[in-house]
């Protein structure tokens, strides 16, 4: 290791989902169900927005806490949805950038977070980097979240518990009964709790529910990346008690700086675009996979998101990612995702063709 490099690097790998987007450039007219972003456009008239915020010279630093506009309108839908006196809301680059600030902010050296494994690869990586303490919970096989297990895990240094749902790697959403129980042991243990909700349009079975319903120290962030296909734009928002928001305002000053802001406008616009066709379309997606999977593979049936976590015959996700290779597929192992090897993880956010393809082929396998 070259001698400049900080040693907090050491502490976590890149991440393997990018080995395999590496994978998929060498490969001639892959089956990729491994990408982790939707695939339709950007609304038009977000685009519109966007062009027209740029034309009009609205591309300056906007206020580090967000453009006025958008900030007032996300903060008139969350008291709507919460109605708690002392929440406040700002803007941040992306979801992946209001989990940093929330890290930076809330976690001190050797404090403990917990979190639900399988888990989105940034958790650990970023509780490391900060010089925190991972503690994951095994929610295998079902993946629902167990009180008890938490309770459990719960020592004199923990610190936070980050809870996403519905999930990445699983589609798996918690229910209304579970995060409630969740969100009154938060508060009984004076514990933050932290709810990635980034997948919150994403809903196929019954409403959303935000933890956030019943413990009002909740943190949310959320954003517009998976709902309005806007990846690479980074807006996204963090909610939650007003000293803790505040604080996360001051780091993001000398770290992110802002949001860019003629997307910062386009996300205002967003906040007005119907998707219910989008998801309509997803949910019908997951239908093909589940149907098309569930005589061939162990598979909880994802109730959001657009990911599916089969159990690999054999034991073994990474060996069969590798034979899935050899056939053109792209899909993760569920080894990126987890202490386990067991699963591998399908983004079916992808056209019929593809998936139909990508179903073929794992019938072989399976």
């Amino acid at each position: 290791m070259h001698p400049w490099i900080a040693k907090r690097t050491e502490s976590f790998d890149s991440s393997g989902i990018r080995r395999v987007f590496d994978l998929a450039a060498k490969l001639d007219d892959p089956i990729n169900l491994s990408i982790g972003q939707p695939d339709f456009d950007v609304p038009e008239s977000v685009r519109k927005v966007c062009i027209d915020a740029i034309e009009t010279g609205k591309n300056a630093y906007s206020q580090t806490q967000g453009i006025a506009p958008l900030r007032e309108r996300l903060a008139q839908e969350i008291q709507q949805a919460y109605g708690h006196d002392d929440r406040e809301v700002f803007v941040c680059s992306g979801t992946s950038g209001g989990l940093v600030l929330t890290m930076l902010a809330l976690v001190d050296p050797g404090d403990e977070v917990l979190f639900f494994d399988p888990f989105f690869v940034m958790y650990p990586a970023l509780i490391r980097m900060v010089g925190g303490v991972p503690v994951a919970i095994d929610s295998y096989p079902d993946f629902r979240i167990d009180c008890q297990q938490i309770a459990d895990k719960i020592t004199d240094r923990t610190k936070a518990i980050i809870v996403n749902s519905p999930a990445n790697p699983t589609g798996v959403t918690a229910s209304q009964e579970e995060l409630k129980a969740l969100a009154e042991l938060a508060a009984e243990r004076n514990i933050a709790l932290i709810s990635d909700e980034i997948y919150s349009s994403f809903m196929y079975d019954e409403p959303f529910t935000s933890p956030a319903a019943f413990n009002p120290q909740t943190i949310v962030i959320d954003g517009f990346s998976k709902s309005h296909a806007m990846t690479g734009w980074r807006v996204g928002y963090v909610h939650g008690p007003r000293e803790v928001i505040e604080t996360m305002i001051k780091i993001q000053q000398y770290t992110f700086v802002c949001a860019p802001q003629p997307a910062q406008w386009a996300g205002l616009e967003a906040l007005d675009v119907d998707l219910s066709p989008h998801i309509d379309d997803y949910r019908r997606k997951r239908d093909i996979v589940v149907e098309g999977l569930k005589d061939r593979f162990e598979l909880v049936v994802p109730g959001g998101a657009f990911y599916a976590f089969p159990k690999a015959p054999g034991g073994s996700g990474a060996k069969l990612v590798e034979r899935a290779i050899e056939r053109g597929l792209l899909i993760i192992p569920g080894n990126i995702f987890s202490a386990r090897d067991s699963h591998f993880r399908i983004s079916f956010a992808a056209s019929d063709e593809t998936l139909e393809r990508g179903i073929e082929v794992l019938r072989t396998l399976g």
